[in-house]
């Protein structure tokens, strides 16, 4: 084949790509981002409608604007409670994290020891939270937020475990070939190849644990325990008949739980420029 009729693929452009939707046109990033606020002013104008139109019950669906009006009115309390919430979330994710990736390598340098340990997470991943939390929080007392923090350590651990496990197990053999070739002792493969290659998946599951860790936090503080949580005044402002002070509080609770959410995620995107 000549040259001149030589197909060759154009060169990638570098930097920011935009992606392409179905219909083949690229979408640009002001596309991307108005989109979901477009679908956010929808689904917040219907509700509106519906919630003043006598279809439905406010105390089944109080309207935005009293939501609004209530997280303006109690915004320092939201503060305060998502301080305390937030933290024994963070507790939970950190401790939870570090124990699951621990435990992760253990069961990678031996099958006993990962078949021990599989169905002792597969036993972790079913614990129902309601019948866990009024146990810990009489445990360790009526003031205390271990029991919390304990539950939240739960709910992080097995996803980091798992996704942390299965890239530890993604390594090509023909890399640990070549090391082994170069006389690389056991440690530097695991430092070299084996590590770098399970981050991707490791920080995967930590994204998936951040909000696992903010619902555990928000549902163990319904059963018992200090109160000041937005769990505890969900279910207070809820027994109390104040529903859209309670929706406030749910409103307040998803922003912690994207906030979670969105730092793990810049750290996941900060490791990978990283690597």
């Amino acid at each position: 084949m000549s040259t001149a009729t030589r197909t060759r693929t154009p060169p990638r452009p570098r930097g920011r790509t935009a992606s392409v939707g179905p219909t083949g046109r690229t979408a640009s990033a002001a596309e991307r981002a108005i989109a979901p606020v477009v679908l956010g002013i929808v689904v917040i104008g219907t509700w509106q409608l519906l919630a003043g139109s006598g279809l439905v019950e406010a105390y089944l669906l109080p309207s935005p604007a009293a939501i609004i009006a209530e997280i303006i009115e109690f915004w320092p309390s939201m503060l305060s409670a998502g301080a305390i919430t937030g933290l024994n979330a963070l507790v939970g994710l950190v401790a939870g994290s570090l124990l699951g990736v621990v435990a992760a390598l253990i069961a990678s340098t031996s099958r006993l020891i990962d078949g021990m340990l599989a169905p002792v997470v597969a036993a972790l991943a079913v614990i129902p939270i309601v019948a866990l939390a009024p146990v810990l929080n009489t445990m360790f007392g009526a003031d205390s937020q271990t029991g919390r923090q304990l539950i939240a350590s739960l709910a992080a651990f097995v996803p980091v475990f798992i996704t942390t496990a299965r890239g530890l197990r993604q390594t090509q053999p023909v890399h640990r070939e070549l090391m082994t070739s170069f006389a690389a002792t056991p440690w530097q493969v695991m430092r070299t190849i084996t590590l770098p290659t399970a981050v991707p998946y490791t920080f995967t599951g930590v994204r998936l644990a951040s909000s696992l860790a903010v619902i555990s936090a928000l549902v163990a503080e319904y059963f018992g325990g200090p109160r000041g949580g937005l769990g505890g005044l969900i279910s207070t402002s809820a027994a109390s008949s104040a529903y859209p002070r309670a929706w406030a509080y749910v409103v307040a609770a998803i922003v912690l739980g994207l906030a979670f959410y969105l730092v793990t995620l810049a750290l996941e995107r900060w490791a990978s420029r990283r690597r």
